[in-house]
């Protein structure tokens, strides 16, 4: 492990940590600008993280949901205090803390820390995917009637056109969840599920567990394919990314 990724995971654990205080203290939130909900948890954990960056590693960009940062630099750390923030004001312990790093506009290494359920997987590029303390790795299953596939909210699908390849999915597979943001790619990192398909992400959303889906042995791309990160997501066990990308085809 690197000592990167050692500071990465310590600092994501203690950010994570740090909006136990105000999991389940009910409802209050507000609204950014986009209409997507904001905590005291989620701003105080970023400053948290960036503090922390700052300490180790002065100067280094960073890009964050809350704080914003710089879109254009190559080498950046990357930050979702907390993605599920609908999650985390409903009470629901389906939320994380998600810290990566990107080389050349890369990620290379990535955490993500479930503080309600004191669970994480990281990885860095070559060095495999982990699980708590075990090695993590997406499953074995090839045949999409035994899969079960996670995917984000029902109006990001219609908003973005893929009700009708998701519908199309969900009558073929095993059963369809909707355990959406990190904690869905989570768990086809770790061999839960087979797939989540998500047709709206932003950069903070996605870079951790893009490295570590991939370093789990599972496919990160978009919809049609590419391995480049964009605004969606498709996370998969190899076995089904023909049968999952097909079902978004035109």
């Amino acid at each position: 492990m690197s000592p990167r990724l050692a500071f990465a995971i310590e600092t994501a654990v203690l950010a994570g940590k740090s909006t136990l205080g105000l999991f389940h203290a009910g409802r209050e939130y507000s609204l950014k600008d986009n209409a997507t909900p904001v905590t005291a948890a989620d701003l105080e954990a970023e400053r948290l993280v960036r503090a922390e960056i700052a300490r180790r590693y002065p100067n280094e960009p960073i890009l964050g949901e809350e704080e914003g940062g710089d879109l254009t630099a190559a080498n950046r750390w990357v930050v979702d205090p907390i993605d599920g923030t609908k999650s985390f004001i409903c009470g629901v312990p389906l939320y994380a803390t998600l810290l990566a790093y990107e080389e050349d506009a890369v990620p290379v290494l990535g955490v993500a820390y479930f503080p309600a359920l004191d669970e994480i997987v990281f990885a860095e590029r070559g060095q495999g995917a982990t699980w708590n303390s075990s090695q993590a790795h997406v499953s074995a299953t090839v045949d999409l009637s035994r899969a079960v596939v996670c995917c984000g909210s029902h109006a990001g699908m219609e908003n973005h056109g893929r009700t009708a390849g998701f519908l199309s999915l969900a009558q073929r597979c095993l059963a369809t969840r909707t355990w959406c943001d990190a904690y869905g790619h989570m768990l086809v990192a770790t061999g839960r599920v087979d797939a989540m398909v998500d047709p709206i992400v932003a950069r903070w959303d996605i870079s951790a567990m893009a490295v570590i889906v991939r370093e789990a042995g599972g496919c990160f791309t978009d919809f049609l394919g590419s391995e480049a990160l964009s605004t969606e997501a498709v996370s998969c066990t190899p076995g089904l990314k023909g049968a999952v990308l097909g079902s978004f085809e035109p």
